[in-house]
């Protein structure tokens, strides 16, 4: 029953183990920070302002134009036909 390969099946089964045991609990790097601060140049700043003024004018337009709409609309529905 003891044989001389006893030990180092126990040795070989140990091992084993304890390498199935730290490959299951292996820990992941910690990931890379992530930065989400943008950076802008000047180009950047000035496309930006343009693209503000650009939707205050739409926004704008868009307004005016509603307001007509609304405008001839009461003027069709509700002034006496003549």
């Amino acid at each position: 029953m003891n044989s001389l390969l006893a030990p180092i099946q126990w040795l070989l089964f140990l091992a084993l183990w304890r390498m199935s045991y730290e490959t299951a609990n292996i820990r992941s790097p910690a990931p890379p920070v992530k930065s989400f601060l943008v950076q802008r140049d000047s180009k950047q700043e000035n496309l930006v302002s343009a693209e503000k003024e650009w939707a205050d004018k739409a926004v704008k337009r868009y307004a005016d134009a509603q307001e007509k709409k609304w405008q001839r609309w009461k003027e069709a529905m509700f002034e006496a036909k003549k």
